[in-house]
């Protein structure tokens, strides 16, 4: 990996779980416990969440930073990583919408954006972070 896209890497991936940590810990955790309470773990299987942020983050670099870093664009950076995030945030709310009880359109509305926003926002610092190499 080119020291470029490994900046890229790690400042998409702080730039993700930091906003998240802030999302699911603090700004959003009433709205989720409302919505979905009785699913939540007391305690999160945090080595499922070390498999998932990495590989999230690489799904960015790959799909969303490198192409375009490729163009020159940090617009494109920002609009694909929206559309990233809005795939596959919609795919796991929709997806449990169709299948779980107690799964409610408003959770999937607040969860898609969320996923549209932090992905762009990562998607972005990390486009920032490899052009500063």
């Amino acid at each position: 990996m080119s020291p470029s896209l490994l900046a890229a890497f790690v400042a998409t991936l702080v730039v993700f779980c930091a906003g998240d940590f802030v999302w699911l810990g603090h700004l959003a955790k009433g709205f989720y416990q409302a919505q979905i309470g009785p699913l939540l773990l007391h305690t999160p299987k945090w080595a499922a969440a070390a498999a998932f942020y990495p590989l999230y983050v690489a799904g960015i670099v790959f799909f969303c930073i490198e192409p375009s870093l490729a163009q020159g664009s940090w617009p494109r950076a920002a609009v694909t990583g929206a559309l990233l995030g809005l795939l596959a945030y919609a795919t796991y709310d929709l997806s449990n919408l169709a299948t779980l009880k107690g799964w409610t359109l408003s959770f999937v509305i607040v969860d898609v954006l969320w996923g549209v926003a932090i992905t762009a926002a990562a998607s972005t610092a990390g486009y920032f972070a490899a052009r500063a190499f």
